[in-house]
């Protein structure tokens, strides 16, 4: 299995989608406790995690959350938990667990199946500065 730190948490994105890469760097500058490393759904971490949980990845495509502790979590709830590691106020947007879990989940696959159309994307996955290469695993 992946070897992560035990207090650190994965993300794993979508490496050429626009919208996905504004969420990392936005999590970055929000990351204040240095919680998160990332990866690329393209690369070869993800593709791991993915054999390892059985993912359809024609139905999950977007964003997942690993931990050693947690396991994988995947759409809106992966979403909600990152929100729950940034400081304040952001970490506020927990309140969105009180929907049920199918909802949530209808409006993240909404926004991901039309990320491309409305945010576009790239030619390759972005390229980490050498000041972040160390939170990114291949």
């Amino acid at each position: 299995m992946i070897n992560i730190p035990e207090n650190k948490q994965l993300i794993l994105f979508d490496g050429v989608c626009n919208l996905c890469n504004g969420s990392v760097q936005f999590i970055i500058r929000n990351d204040k406790k240095s919680i998160f490393l990332f990866a690329p759904l393209q690369g070869k971490t993800a593709k791991e995690i993915i054999k390892n949980y059985h993912i359809d990845t024609a139905k999950t495509d977007s964003i997942l959350l690993y931990s050693k502790k947690d396991g994988l979590s995947t759409k809106s709830t992966a979403a909600l938990n990152i929100a729950k590691k940034l400081r304040v106020p952001i970490n506020a947007l927990v309140i969105f667990f009180v929907i049920p879990k199918f909802i949530r989940n209808w409006i993240y696959d909404l926004i991901a199946r039309k990320r491309y159309t409305w945010f576009g994307k790239q030619d390759a996955c972005m390229i980490p500065t050498a000041e972040l290469r160390s939170k990114f695993l291949e």
